[in-house]
């Protein structure tokens, strides 16, 4: 039996009702006030069991047809200090370390959204001058098969 956090857990990670008080419709939908859902929201935020209530964008429909994945090589001595300054981009939505097989140098992957290629790639080269960071691959999307958020089975 689910209890009712666990119910607003899981009505928290489908859609948001196109609402102008959506978690007004959610506490309808689970037989609760909306002071509870709220309630039980800000619980959550407060004890880091979700970050944030927000909204994902889908970037193709909102013109940004080029995206790519850059893999920055990054000395481990200076990892913290580059992943704090390459996530300071506005341009970049996401940025990870992740622990290079050997023989691999790229550690730190970042990505960059653009209208086009050309600009996707003059956002890169400005991001590469601004850390001086010149060892870098870049790999376009061609194909999005999946995109969705984490789903917990409650």
């Amino acid at each position: 039996m689910y209890s009712i956090e666990d119910a607003v857990l899981k009505t928290l990670q489908g859609d948001l009702p196109l609402d102008s008080r959506p978690f007004n419709a959610i506490a309808q939908q689970l037989g609760l006030q909306e002071e509870e859902v709220i309630r039980i929201v800000n619980y959550f935020l407060k004890k880091g069991v979700i970050r944030r209530v927000g909204a994902v964008l889908g970037h193709r429909t909102l013109g940004f047809a080029a995206n790519a994945m850059i893999l920055w090589a990054v000395a481990e001595e200076q990892v913290q200090d580059m992943g704090k300054k390459l996530s300071s981009f506005p341009e970049v939505t996401h940025c990870y370390h992740r622990q290079a097989p050997a023989g691999w140098n790229y550690n730190i992957f970042t990505m960059v959204h653009a209208p086009s290629r050309e600009i996707c790639l003059e956002k890169i080269k400005t991001i590469s001058q601004e850390t001086g960071l010149d060892d870098y691959q870049v790999l376009f999307s061609t194909i999005e098969f999946k995109k969705t958020s984490i789903s917990l089975d409650l």
